[in-house]
């Protein structure tokens, strides 16, 4: 398939929570196999599928060497031990900020087979299961963020797109 253009901040599909994968079609393979070539490119952790303007849940990723996807994705699990870490996102890029996120998380969904997959990580991987959930219920991780942090996170993103 192909390595698909990614949406940047502005664009309403990312602010619009996706629709759940009824049934596995051709449409649905395609659109993992463009998961799965987006995401493996150099410094890309994960995509969702709004993030190449697909409304439906659905995302990859690419963590510690490991590619994979997982569709209607649910976040079951966070442990309630938190980490602090910079965050980036492809749809917002070049703006890194610190975002609270749980250490461990869990999430399970589906294959293109229908089998039950479950997901889940410490710190990197975590992060990235808790910000691509996010990105499907039309979240930003800028919505992550609180006080000084996210004035000068949202200062930045209006230079950035004037």
């Amino acid at each position: 398939m192909a390595v698909r253009t990614i949406r940047i901040i502005g664009d309403p599909v990312l602010r619009t929570p996706c629709d759940p994968i009824a049934a596995v079609d051709d449409r649905i393979r395609h659109l993992v196999t463009d998961l799965l070539e987006t995401v493996d490119e150099d410094g890309r952790a994960g995509l969702s599928a709004n993030q190449i303007g697909v409304s439906l849940r659905a995302f990859s990723w690419n963590v510690d060497g490991e590619i994979g996807y997982v569709l209607n994705p649910r976040l079951v699990h966070v442990s309630p031990e938190q980490q602090m870490c910079p965050e980036g996102c492809l749809s917002v890029p070049g703006l890194w900020f610190p975002t609270p996120r749980a250490r461990a998380a869990r999430v399970v969904g589906h294959d293109l087979d229908g089998r039950e997959v479950v997901v889940e990580g410490t710190d990197l991987m975590a992060r990235c299961l808790q910000h691509e959930c996010d990105h499907l219920d039309g979240l930003l991780y800028l919505d992550r963020l609180v006080g000084v942090t996210r004035r000068e996170a949202l200062q930045a993103v209006r230079e950035q797109v004037g």
